[in-house]
Formats: structure tokens, C-alpha cells, sequence
């Protein structure tokens, strides 16, 4: 089992032709998941890595029945792309465009909202779902299981980098993956670890959950009243990077748009503190996520 991806999700890339959504989508075919469709306007007719080219997204849905896209166009082209997306009942839209323009942002996630529609991103690596064989986006580049064996271990982060860390972590903990997702870092996303953990919470096949923190946002305290309020049951394992940042300037940027400590809001410790209050399992080290997922499922590798 697995979230917003599966073996039913019928998979279209926006802006196909670039060089890094040609590589990825080559990647992702050799992963075992389909990729159904193409877009790039003006070169319909074509193929890329055998994957017919559409010019629009419209003509891809109506011949494959499109319901979940990858949006790899320039930040100003983002909003028509997503709109696109939206207006053909597209259910998940994962975008790896970064730094878009909030405005658009703002727009096409109230959009979004509106019709029931899933966005991840912007500014994400990407989602795997390794048992089902099914990922989008960069995310485990062209050897995937390094970092993603299949299991009942879901993953969260803002990170994509830290995104295939946590995993790899919890591999070499003896536990597996049931979906990894990589958020995005730009300061306005769609789905949101709250969004996601609803979904984990249903999800029959995933037994815990490991999210990777950063400073900046209230994303975990959110997280924390959710848990308090039994709206997540499911063992949560928080680890929160950043303590160096409790004693730098407020509204500094630590790496991601949305990394950024201001009037007191998103530090580390504060976060710990909510999250362990809740409830939550939260570690000082990643290493200690083995410890904790060993100690709740036990060393027969537990959690595959």
C-alpha cells in the first residue's frame, strides 16, 4: 500500500523535452512506473524515450485518461501549467519548479483547494512509493533503491536531499519505505505534513512515520495539536535539524525559502517541545531512528 501514488495513477510530465525532465522521465520509466503522456506545445506528434508528445495537457487526458502530473516548466509558467492541470481534473499535481512567483502560488493553491486537488510542491524532489514501483520526480535518481526498499516506514521532509538521508537511514535500520515525500522548500507549498499524515493515517499499509524537520514555519506545531487531538494514531519519529539556528538573527534564510525563524516562530526547540508533548518520538540524531523504530517493532526487521 502506498499514498498519492499507486499502479492506478496514470502519469503525465509537463515540459517533457527539457533536459532535466528528459532525464527524469528516462529515470522513471527504468524504474518500473509508467509515464503515459508528454507536453510541450508545438511538438505534438513527437516521442521522447518512447513517451508520445502532446502540445497540451488537455489532448494527453482525453487520449489516456491523465490523472496525475509532473510540472517541470519555468517558474512564470507554472500558474498556466497547474491551471491546465486543474482545469482537466487532474487529482495530483507535483511540482519541481522552484521559486516561483507567490502570487501565483497563492492563486493556484486556493485553486487548487477549491476543486479538491492534491498539489505537492513547489520546489519538491519528488514522491516514491518503492513497493508499488511508482515515483515521480527526481527522487532516488537513477538507482532508487540505494535509498527506497519497500516497507511500512512513511517519510516526510521539506528536504529533498534529507528526503533519501531519512530513508536511507531507516533502510539501514532493517525497515523499508511505504512512500516517501519530499514537500518542497519554497515558502508557499501545497500539501502541507499535516495534509500528508491524514492520509498516512488511512493508509493500511504504512505502520509510523519519520519526518524531517527544518527551522521556519509552524508545520510541526500543527503537527503536535493534530496529534493531541487523535487525529493522528501512528507513531511519529521527528528529528528537527537547525539548533544552531536558536541563537542566529531573526529572519535569516537557512537554506530553504521557507527556513526562516521570525518573531520567535520556528525554532527548533520549540518545535521539540510541542512535538514531545504530543507525543511524538523525538530524536536528537538520526541514528536514533533506528533505535526507536526497533524498540516499537523489534529487530526481525519489523516494518517490511
Amino acid at each position: 500500500m502506498a499514498i498519492l501514488i499507486d499502479k492506478n495513477s496514470r502519469i503525465a510530465i509537463q515540459g517533457i523535452t527539457g533536459r532535466e525532465a528528459s532525464m527524469v522521465a528516462r529515470h522513471t520509466l527504468a524504474y518500473g512506473t509508467p509515464v503515459l503522456a508528454g507536453i510541450t506545445p508545438g511538438k505534438g506528434g513527437q516521442e521522447i524515450h518512447g513517451i508520445p508528445i502532446y502540445d497540451s495537457l488537455k489532448a494527453a487526458c482525453q487520449e489516456h485518461g491523465i490523472n496525475t502530473t509532473a510540472v517541470y516548466v519555468p517558474p512564470a509558467f507554472v500558474y498556466d501549467a497547474v491551471l491546465e492541470a486543474i482545469d482537466n481534473n487532474v487529482k495530483l499535481i507535483w511540482i519541481a519548479t522552484e521559486n516561483v512567483p507567490q502570487h501565483d502560488a497563492l492563486k493556484f493553491l486556493h485553486l487548487a483547494k477549491e476543486a479538491a486537488v492534491i498539489i505537492v510542491g513547489p520546489n519538491s524532489v519528488g514522491i516514491i512509493s518503492p513497493g508499488e514501483r511508482m515515483k515521480l520526480g527526481a527522487i532516488g535518481g537513477d538507482n532508487p533503491d540505494r535509498c527506497f526498499p519497500p516497507g511500512r516506514i512513511g517519510v516526510i521532509s521539506r528536504s529533498g536531499g534529507m528526503t533519501a538521508e531519512t530513508s536511507w537511514t531507516i533502510k539501514r535500520a532493517g525497515f523499508g519505505v511505504s512512500t516517501a515525500i519530499s514537500i518542497g522548500g519554497d515558502s508557499l507549498i501545497g500539501s502541507t505534513p499535516c495534509d500528508l499524515l491524514a492520509l498516512f493515517q488511512e493508509d493500511e499499509g504504512t505502520d509510523a512515520v519519520v519526518m524531517f524537520s527544518e527551522p521556519g514555519t509552524t508545520f510541526e506545531e500543527e503537527v503536535a495539536e493534530m496529534i493531541a487531538a487523535g487525529r493522528f494514531t501512528k507513531p511519529l519519529i521527528s528529528y528537527i535539524a537547525g539548533r544552531f539556528t536558536e541563537t542566529m538573527p531573526e529572519n535569516t534564510v537557512f537554506g530553504h525559502a521557507g527556513a526562516i525563524i521570525s518573531q520567535g516562530r520556528g525554532r527548533p526547540s520549540q518545535k521539540e517541545k510541542c512535538l514531545r508533548e504530543a507525543g511524538a518520538y523525538v530524536v536528537r540524531n538520526l541514528d536514533e531512528i533506528g533505535d526507536v523504530l526497533r524498540s516499537l517493532f523489534g529487530e526481525e526487521k519489523g516494518g517490511q
